[in-house]
């Protein structure tokens, strides 16, 4: 049983019809008893960071969210959600992120057209179990303005304007940038093998 938590995030009900395209059994939780008792959590995102983290203090989930994290429950963060991981960004400077992880989330500099909207290849930096068994270089769907620097968790990246993480793997913990659920049959292939870890 994979939790979905629910915040309020524009793409929850997207998230879940790709899981019940793939066949896999989940539930919506909504508060810090339903983490932990989650097997697997998947945190979807779309929006503002500072509003995400926000929603997150105000239902009380930040210290069961990470507690449940360090205690090797397999993560999937979608977009906001892996942007959530990082100390901060520079979308509300002032909001402080999860931290399981160091660093700032950067807005792509003005050389680019924000957002960084649609189709775009992944490149490979090592081997990754979400990945497995997906092309060379699979193009799947994106929509954001902030990204994640290449970081030593990265397991690929995308190149818009600047490389950035795309794909981020770290033992239990897993992000990536685009959104699957919009990425068609190598996005169901994403969500599939996090969902068969």
């Amino acid at each position: 049983m994979i939790a979905i938590f629910d915040y309020g995030a524009g793409n929850l009900r997207s998230v879940q019809n790709t899981l019940d395209e793939i066949g896999a059994a989940y539930e919506l939780v909504r508060d810090a008893k339903g983490l932990e008792r989650a097997p697997k959590i998947i945190l979807p995102g779309v929006g503002h960071f500072g509003q995400m983290l926000r929603a997150l203090d105000e239902m009380d989930v930040r210290n069961a969210l990470v507690s449940r994290i360090k205690a090797g429950v397999p993560f999937l963060g979608i977009c906001l959600g892996l942007q959530g991981l990082f100390d901060s960004s520079e979308e509300a400077p002032d909001q402080a992120g999860l931290s399981i992880f160091p660093g700032t989330v950067k807005r792509f500099d003005n050389s680019a057209r924000v957002p960084h909207m649609g189709w775009n290849e992944l490149d490979l930096v090592r081997p990754s179990k979400l990945l497995a068994g997906l092309p060379a270089r699979p193009h799947v769907y994106f929509a954001h303005s902030y990204y994640v620097p290449v970081v030593e968790q990265a397991a690929a990246t995308c190149t818009y304007s600047t490389p950035y993480t795309a794909v981020l793997e770290s033992g239990n913990v897993f992000g990536v940038q685009c959104h699957p659920e919009k990425s068609g049959p190598l996005g169901l292939a994403i969500v599939r093998n996090f969902v068969n870890l």
